[in-house]
């Protein structure tokens, strides 16, 4: 999101953050839904979320950290033409999805703090709040990384963070593999 918004576009930022507002859309229906109830009661379907899941994140981790030398080339201030919102949104709607802690976190909170029926209101309302906070937050983001002093620090800091994050991403997507392996169930 914020590589996004630094090497592409504030455009381009933003339309990531709509991805993943709409993915967390997605994630707060299906937890309304009773994702939880499903997955307590389909152990295989958790650890295939898990696994595959867990493998896109290494994908991720690996690309991130592969890159990390790579320089960034702006492409506003390269005068390149912008490649279209949709690969932007496309990108961070898939790295959204493919994140099966976000649908247990979603499930989870509202298992605990919802009752099991809960009011009709609740369910129209819930949906467009998470997508407020969502794409609220990464809109933000995209906002203060395509700006220049920010832009700036990161490409000045290029190396590190990439490293930081791909490791971060690295070592959750073996986690979630890991945890989808059946012994360690």
């Amino acid at each position: 999101m914020a590589r996004t918004s630094v090497a592409v576009s504030r455009r381009d930022g933003l339309a990531a953050a709509l991805g993943m507002g709409i993915g967390g859309v997605i994630f707060c229906t299906l937890a309304l839904l009773g994702l939880h109830a499903v997955l307590a009661s389909v152990p295989w379907l958790y650890a295939a979320l898990k696994l595959f899941g867990g493998l896109y994140l290494v994908y991720l981790g690996v690309r991130i950290w592969r890159g990390a030398r790579e320089p960034v080339v702006v492409l506003e201030a390269a005068g390149v033409v912008n490649r279209g919102i949709g690969r932007s949104f496309v990108f961070a709607l898939a790295t959204q999805l493919s994140n099966p802690k976000t649908a247990v976190v979603y499930a989870s909170i509202f298992a605990a703090l919802l009752p099991a029926e809960p009011p009709l209101w609740v369910s129209a309302v819930l949906p467009p709040a998470i997508f407020l906070i969502e794409a609220g937050w990464y809109a933000l983001v995209a906002v203060a990384f395509s700006a220049g002093r920010p832009r700036a620090a990161y490409l000045r800091s290029k190396l590190w963070i990439d490293r930081a994050a791909g490791a971060v991403m690295g070592a959750l997507g073996v986690r979630l593999v890991v945890e989808a392996t059946p012994e360690s169930a």
